[in-house]
């Protein structure tokens, strides 16, 4: 009976193990195709707003969260492929919050034998200084943040500025400019900044944040809270992400058509009368295949449930 048992033993450990390798190799397939399309996405953006050019210096701004950890991860694996030569700088402002693990960036830097610079700034002082107890900081704190990243831009000689927003921040950012300042504004991948001297750039601009939460996962970033100095977060810009994770969990495939709105603009079925003339509009007696319908044709992609009629109307 015991060498049944035994054998029985045997088999199970057998099994586990069997089961625990074929896991570990779904997961390690899983990881591969992850950075596959990380790469894909962001080699994408580049190419399709000309982000990168030959013999540019691309200052990557690192704060120590998951999105600028995997935008200096995946752009320097792309530099190793690209068909172009650009340098990349690592930058971290270091604003002296209490408690800021000012060792953790250098050493992580070092180890990966990036070129880097931590630029020293007490800026904390004069947010605290500056903004009444209780309120967020954030806003000044980041205006402050902008004017010394574009200063430390020029001391190093670097043509372009690369920031870690992705896809979910550009949506999030064009209904927060809907709702909040009544503007049909969002967060363009390439820009020049306000002082005009550069021309920031924003890599992950196709990047899900999912994808990036689970990378951070896959490479272990020493990530680094952006809690430090005790201000709550953008409420607002919450309310905005948490109502777009909704519907991302309702509706399926909803922000990727969002998304791609953003590169579809109609001006003349909008209302602005600088960007279109509306004033002058006259009919011109002349058929035109590209001109408009009076009423067009429903092409709407999203799938409804039955018996629901567009306004969510149970039809009989």
């Amino acid at each position: 009976m015991s060498a049944v048992w035994e054998e029985a033993v045997q088999q199970y450990e057998q099994q586990e193990s069997s089961a625990r390798v074929q896991n570990s190799m779904k997961i390690e397939r899983e990881d591969h195709k992850l950075e596959k399309r990380l790469c894909r996405e962001v080699g994408r953006a580049i190419v399709d707003f000309n982000m990168i050019e030959e013999g540019d210096k691309v200052m990557v701004c690192v704060s120590g969260g998951k999105d600028s950890y995997a935008m200096l991860d995946i752009l320097l694996k792309l530099q190793k492929r690209a068909p172009i030569n650009f340098e990349l700088v690592a930058v971290n402002l270091d604003q002296k919050q209490p408690g800021f693990p000012e060792h953790v960036l250098p050493d992580y830097l070092s180890k990966l034998g990036v070129p880097f610079h931590i630029e020293n700034q007490d800026t904390y002082s004069i947010v605290k200084r500056v903004i009444p107890e209780g309120k967020t900081l954030c806003s000044l704190c980041s205006r402050l943040r902008r004017g010394i990243l574009y200063r430390v831009a020029g001391e190093l000689g670097c043509t372009k500025v690369a920031l870690g927003h992705h896809r979910d921040d550009m949506l999030q950012t064009f209904f927060l400019n809907m709702f909040f300042a009544a503007k049909l504004k969002g967060m363009p991948p390439k820009l020049v900044s306000d002082d005009g001297k550069n021309v920031v750039i924003r890599p992950m601009a196709y990047v899900t944040e999912k994808d990036l939460t689970r990378w951070a996962q896959v490479r272990e970033f020493p990530i680094i809270p952006c809690t430090l100095c005790g201000s709550q977060e953008n409420l607002q810009r919450k309310q905005v992400g948490n109502m777009l994770r909704e519907w991302e969990k309702k509706f399926p495939g909803r922000l990727e058509n969002m998304f791609a709105s953003l590169q579809n603009i109609v001006p003349s079925h909008l209302m602005d009368n600088k960007r279109h003339d509306f004033k002058n509009i006259k009919a011109t007696g002349v058929a035109d295949a590209d001109g408009d319908k009076a009423f067009d044709a429903e092409e709407f992609q999203e799938p409804r449930l039955p018996g629901v009629s567009v306004i969510g109307i149970h039809s009989s």
